[in-house]
């Protein structure tokens, strides 16, 4: 949002696409968001461990998965994080693997949302095409922008890092000791991470990345309409 706002004042962008981007960002963190988080909550119930549903995380419900300055992060930024759903991995059989798949199911349904509406989009771009509707216009451009916030927060949470998704997914690759010591410094590594993604450092490339899946889903999404209109 905070290019969004520049992008205005130079001129690059209307008072409209601003609006829509806001609105796109408030529809992902009170909408799409909670599913991410719900989705770590099912999969983890669904492999034994009742630890989300106890701690009431495994609900639609915003308010029980929203966190001020992943929140925030979001608004600003574009990238951001909710609360991290609470997981018992010895109540898994496979404790690796169940920490695994739990970790991935956020991520992965920020992914399959981001497909979802650049099909929708494409669908409409085919009727705007002959009809040039500015509310078709519009619709169209909330969901390309709904689409891309999701995708830059799926790509943001698999990075490696505490407390993000991509953390827990190390499980898998790294021995037991080693982990629970980096998740000693989760906190530390965390502000470190906020200040990289403040100064651009890590924001510039994460946008790059979150563009070029944005790039390769839309052009699955268009060949799969195309193929039925």
């Amino acid at each position: 949002m905070i290019r969004d706002f520049f992008n205005y004042l130079q001129g690059e962008m209307t008072f409209l696409e601003v609006l829509i981007s806001l609105c796109a960002v408030l529809f992902v963190l009170f909408c799409t968001l909670p599913i991410h988080e719900f989705a770590h909550a099912k999969v983890a119930t669904w492999l034994g461990d009742q630890t989300p549903r106890l701690s009431g995380r495994l609900t639609l419900n915003p308010f029980r998965h929203l966190d001020p300055i992943g929140s925030l992060m979001i608004l600003l930024v574009g990238f951001g994080y909710a609360k991290p759903v609470q997981v018992n991995m010895r109540n898994f059989k496979n404790p690796r693997g169940g920490m695994a798949l739990t970790a991935i199911a956020g991520p992965l349904s920020n992914i399959i949302a981001a497909f979802f509406f650049m099909l929708i989009y494409n669908i409409l771009l085919f009727f705007y095409v002959s009809s040039q509707s500015p509310v078709i216009a519009s619709i169209m451009m909330f969901l390309s922008f709904a689409a891309i916030i999701n995708i830059s927060l799926g790509v943001f949470n698999l990075l490696p890092i505490p407390p993000l998704d991509g953390s827990r997914i190390l499980t898998l690759l790294i021995p037991a000791r080693h982990y629970y010591k980096v998740m000693q410094y989760e906190r530390y590594i965390m502000i470190g991470v906020l200040v990289l993604i403040f100064t651009g450092v890590l924001s510039t490339p994460l946008t790059r990345l979150s563009g070029l899946v944005f790039t390769g889903i839309n052009r699955v999404a268009s060949l799969i309409v195309n193929l039925f209109l």
